[in-house]
Parts: C-alpha cells; sequence; structure tokens
C-alpha cells in the first residue's frame, strides 16, 4: 500500500499537523506502507526540511490561499502512482486541487481537518467566516462531500465540525492521532535546555510550548500567572515561534503586572533542547481556546508531565477521565483556578499524576494506535471506493 500525503506546508513553525503527518508517515513505514508528501512549497524551499520520505513541492502558491495553478495538473498525473490520497488541513489551495485532479478518478482520496471546521474559528474572526461562507459551497463543501471519509482526531471534534456550516456533508470517521513517544535522554536533553537557560536551573518550572498566539489563550495565561504570584515560586517559560508577532505586547504586560521576571522566552525551541524542556518543568499548561488535538499534550504526557489545559483542547475528557492533568474553562477565572489547584497539591501527589498521565499516553495517543485504526478506515475506504467505481 503507498499513500500520497498532501498538505499545505511542510514548515515546522506549522506546528501540529506538519508534526503529526511527520508522525504518521513514520509510523506506516514501519509497518510497510510506503507514503510520499506533496505540499505547495517551493521545491527549493523543501531542501532544508529533511523528511523521511520523498517529498515533492508544488509551488510557488501565491497569497494566503495558497494558489498554485500546476498543483492539480501534477495530482492528475500522478494519483495512479497511489493507493490512496490523504489532504491535510482546509481553505488553502491544495484541497481544492486534489478535488480538482481526483473527481471521477481511480485513486480516492480522504481528508484531515485538523480542527478546521471548529466553530471556534466563526465566533473569533466573524469576518473571516463571512470570507469562508464566500467559496465554501464551491470549494470546501465539495472537497469534503466527495472525499472517501472525513477523518476527525477525536469524537469531539467530529462534534463540532457539524455546527460551522449548515451545508455540509461527509463520511466521516474517527481516526484518532498518535505519537510516538519521544526518544530523549533526559539527562543530556535538560542539559541542553538549561545550558541555554542557565537562570532558570534549580527554579519551578512550569512550561507553555507551543505557537505564541492569540487562539492560544497566551494572554490568559500571563495575566492568571501574574493573579497567582504571590501563591507560590513558579517561573514561567514561555516557548514557541511567534509569527503573529505578540510576544512584544505580551512581554509589556507581563512587565506592566509586575512578572516579566518571573517569565523567560525562549522562542522556538528544537531538538535536545526543547525535550529538556519538558524534563526540567513540573507542569505543562496550555489554555487554548481552540486545539484540536494539541500534540504537545501528548509530548508532554509521554514524559510523565501532568497537563493543565482548558476544556476547549479537544482531548481534555480522556485526560480529565484518567486523572492526567487539570481542566479549566479557557477563561481568566479558569487558567487562574488551573495554577492555584496545581500550587495546592503535594509532591507526592504531582509524580502519581505524572504516572498517570504516561498511562493515559499509552492508553489513547500512541502513534502505533492511531495509525492501525488510519490504516483500516484507509482499506475499507479503498475497496467502498473501487466497489462503486465498478458498478458506475
Amino acid at each position: 500500500m503507498k499513500l500520497l500525503h498532501v498538505i499545505r506546508s511542510l514548515d515546522a513553525r506549522g506546528g501540529g499537523p506538519q508534526e503529526g503527518l511527520r508522525q504518521i508517515v513514520l509510523e506506516m513505514e514501519r509497518v510497510g506502507w510506503g507514503s510520499e508528501v506533496a505540499s505547495l512549497d517551493r521545491p527549493a524551499e523543501l531542501e532544508a526540511v529533511g523528511w523521511p520520505v520523498p517529498t515533492t513541492g508544488l509551488g510557488p502558491a501565491r497569497g494566503g490561499y495558497g494558489l498554485a495553478p500546476g498543483a492539480a495538473r501534477w495530482l492528475r498525473e500522478n494519483a495512479r502512482r497511489f493507493d490512496a490520497v490523504v489532504v491535510h488541513g482546509l481553505w488553502q489551495f491544495h484541497g481544492l486541487a486534489t478535488w480538482k485532479a481526483l473527481a471521477g478518478q481511480d485513486t480516492p482520496y480522504f481528508v484531515f481537518p485538523h480542527g478546521m471546521l471548529d466553530p471556534w474559528f466563526r465566533r473569533a474572526y466573524p469576518l473571516k467566516h463571512l470570507k469562508k461562507w464566500l467559496y465554501w459551497p464551491w470549494a470546501e463543501y465539495r472537497v469534503l462531500r466527495d472525499a472517501t471519509n472525513v477523518l476527525f482526531t477525536c469524537e469531539q471534534e467530529r462534534v463540532l465540525a457539524r455546527e460551522s456550516f449548515w451545508l455540509y456533508r461527509a463520511q466521516e470517521a474517527v481516526a484518532g492521532f498518535g505519537i510516538e513517544p519521544p526518544r530523549t535522554d533526559e539527562r543530556a536533553d535538560r542539559q541542553a535546555f538549561l545550558g541555554a537557560f542557565p537562570a532558570l536551573r534549580d527554579r519551578r518550572l512550569l512550561l507553555y510550548l507551543s505557537r505564541i498566539h492569540p487562539k492560544k489563550g497566551c494572554d490568559l495565561l500571563v495575566k492568571a500567572f501574574a493573579a497567582t504570584a504571590a501563591e507560590h515560586d513558579l517561573h514561567l517559560v514561555m516557548a514557541g515561534p511567534d509569527d503573529a508577532r505578540w510576544s512584544p505586547a505580551l512581554r509589556e504586560s507581563a512587565l506592566a503586572l509586575g512578572v516579566a521576571e518571573r517569565i523567560t522566552w525562549t522562542g522556538m525551541l528544537t531538538g535536545g533542547a526543547k525535550w529538556g524542556a519538558y524534563h526540567a518543568c513540573e507542569a505543562f499548561i496550555l489554555p487554548s481556546h481552540q486545539e484540536n488535538f494539541g500534540i504537545v499534550v501528548a509530548e508532554a504526557m509521554a514524559l510523565k508531565r501532568p497537563v493543565l489545559i482548558s476544556d476547549q483542547v479537544n482531548i481534555f475528557r480522556e485526560v480529565q477521565a484518567a486523572d492526567a492533568g487539570l481542566v479549566a474553562p479557557d477563561t481568566l477565572e479558569g487558567t487562574i483556578g488551573l495554577i492555584r489547584r496545581w500550587v495546592g497539591i503535594d509532591q507526592d501527589a504531582r509524580s502519581a499524576m505524572g504516572e498517570r498521565a504516561a498511562d493515559c499516553f499509552r492508553q489513547h495517543f500512541h502513534i502505533q494506535a492511531s495509525a492501525a485504526r488510519l490504516r483500516t478506515i484507509i482499506s475499507e475506504g479503498i475497496v467502498r471506493h473501487r466497489s462503486r467505481a465498478r458498478a458506475a
């Protein structure tokens, strides 16, 4: 079996979908399913990506939508080399190009929305939502309608996806999502992180590691940390890329609130320094307003770190049921409550929660389990697609 994965970009700064795709192709390769990836990046941009499977750049892509006129032609000409195509993400040209290329063809395609149908976006960005309505009927609606399956990472995402647009038709399937447990040398990686930020040695660290972006609730976290600062001796680490250029305003807020010296902004962490940040913290925190899955949450749990998350992180039910962390609303009061509740837990209880976090990861979010579900869905979908094609 050989799959083609199609995504807007392989730039690692894109966050979860890119890392999730990398994990999927590695696991598929391990069990003998071949993979290639096509993106709308320029071919030259992929030279430094270092992906473990062949990649093809279909760019240059124009504008925020990523219009790449040659993409559909390449997909049409190469589709027969693959048993199926998997589209990752919505609202950009790569999905429409796949639909145009494969309509009426022998090769079925599947779509992973990666949370991009969540109604939060409608509430948070009403003008953008109106713009989406302009091309929903002739683009995204058709892409989803004609997909062999639309794949969701959890039941919560599937339920929420139905709320954004009244014109919605899809053959839904919950495939799950997962990651390979991080291969990390705790001592060496901790040293890599603390060597880069020596002032953090011997500090009690609360770690935020994700994009610095309004949907992640970074402003809530800074304000909540300031509101509880007198109650604890924690130090907050804010790690992640800032493509939105929001961190200067957040730093000014921290300064005005009197906690600037207790917050460290690391920028994007990679390699050993990234894993070392997890090892060095006592808990991971993500008060996001919208999080389809939260690979960073799974990474923290895999490394036995309790997670303090909002109830807008779609895997919060699994975390809550396993007592693998703390959950609260994505409000200032909720985020304050997360920190206060964490501070009130004694060391033995924190350690026990970390063990339960690791158990929760193994049960729900290990890549082997989710990839096995995905293989089953794709295999059954291919059979259905071919049966319909023969009947036609």
